[in-house]
């Protein structure tokens, strides 16, 4: 101690001043310094700044460890879906590699098919291979193992999309339960009482919440939806055309059929025009995302639009800055979103224009 206060207060460069030194400089552990010194996660930024502090008045010799961090990165972040082939991660995993790439990362992409099992094997080879974090779109409410695994690795970790509840790490998403309430609204708005729903697992927290909100919102609304028209699926087109065939094969077609997801339209959509069933005179669709492009046979799909590559660039962004160093408290972020009004839901081609949906400021 005697001799650090001397460094400081007279400004000299103290000779051979070790890690030790500077944690009783600053009152921490040792431990808390090496965290610090190696970017590890687990340190307020005031703390990490006013040790970073005491260190360059001690003259502790600061830039081997920022040369030591920097060649222990491999440059390369995590990215886990859980569909690669649904076009929304199609197009969170583009956003994610071309902001990665844009700060000097790779990224080592795997998918899950909501498999728990195959996300454990991916997240350990993810940490066998020494990612420098991972986006995660795949957490469960039951996948504390996995998360437990990160923070024994001290890996550091954005949640995107879906989150465990409750759980303390950074997210970013939108208002799952918000945008479900408005596209029922609209559906019912054109008059359908008769309606079903079809979402994905609700083990996913996105999928979850759209699935309540959208049979709470529909019976406030009038339009009760019965238990035997909820339906729960792959978020895929496949998942899509097994319910609608479903409905088609046992006479019970209703009016409008409200979708979890785009993906999982697309496939609703298939299954009844390949049927000869007529969108939207016979019957009304709608999904979440807005992931089809104008020439898509789905131009006209009636949906909520989701900033995906926004929201991926602010996740690589987050986790960069935990790779960094960055403590402090977690981030959640709610990116606002769009309800996009097609013809799929009985509305004339561009008779209502995109109405802003609802916004939620960032946290």
């Amino acid at each position: 101690m005697k001799s650090s206060n001397h460094g400081r207060k007279t400004g000299v460069r103290a000779l051979r001043v070790s890690a030790a030194d500077v944690a009783r400089e600053a009152g921490v552990t040792p431990a808390t310094v090496s965290y610090v010194f190696n970017g590890r996660g687990g340190v307020s930024a005031e703390m990490r700044q006013r040790v970073l502090q005491i260190a360059r008045e001690m003259g502790y010799p600061l830039e081997r460890h920022h040369a030591k961090l920097e060649a222990d990165r491999t440059r390369v972040l995590g990215l886990v879906l859980a569909h690669i082939d649904n076009p929304f991660y199609a197009d969170v995993a583009a956003g994610t590699i071309d902001a990665a790439r844009g700060q000097g990362y790779e990224v080592f992409l795997a998918h899950t098919q909501e498999s728990s099992e195959t996300l454990a094997s991916v997240v350990e080879a993810m940490i066998a291979r020494r990612v420098d974090g991972i986006v995660l779109t795949v957490l469960h409410p039951d996948d504390g193992g996995i998360v437990r695994r990160l923070r024994r690795a001290r890996m550091p970790f954005v949640q995107l999309i879906r989150r465990i509840p409750d759980l303390h790490a950074d997210f970013i998403g939108i208002d799952d339960v918000t945008a479900a309430e408005e596209i029922v609204r609209h559906v019912v708005e054109h008059g359908y009482t008769d309606l079903a729903v079809v979402t994905g697992p609700h083990n996913s927290s996105s999928s979850g919440s759209r699935a309540e909100a959208f049979v709470a919102t529909a019976k406030q609304l009038g339009a009760p939806v019965p238990p035997h028209r909820r339906f729960t699926t792959s978020l895929t087109a496949e998942g899509g055309n097994h319910a609608a065939q479903h409905l088609i094969e046992t006479g019970d077609l209703p009016r409008a059929i409200v979708c979890g997801s785009d993906a999982i339209a697309s496939g609703v959509i298939g299954s009844l025009r390949g049927n000869g069933i007529r969108i939207p005179e016979d019957v009304a669709v709608t999904g979440i995302d807005g992931v089809f492009p104008p020439a898509s046979m789905l131009a006209e799909l009636t949906t909520i639009s989701v900033p995906r590559r926004h929201m991926a660039e602010l996740a690589v962004d987050q986790l960069i800055r935990r790779i960094d160093g960055a403590g402090g408290p977690t981030r959640e972020s709610i990116r606002p979103y769009e309800l996009h009004i097609g013809t799929t839901c009985g509305c004339p081609p561009r008779a209502v224009p995109p109405a802003a949906g609802a916004l939620a400021g960032t946290t």
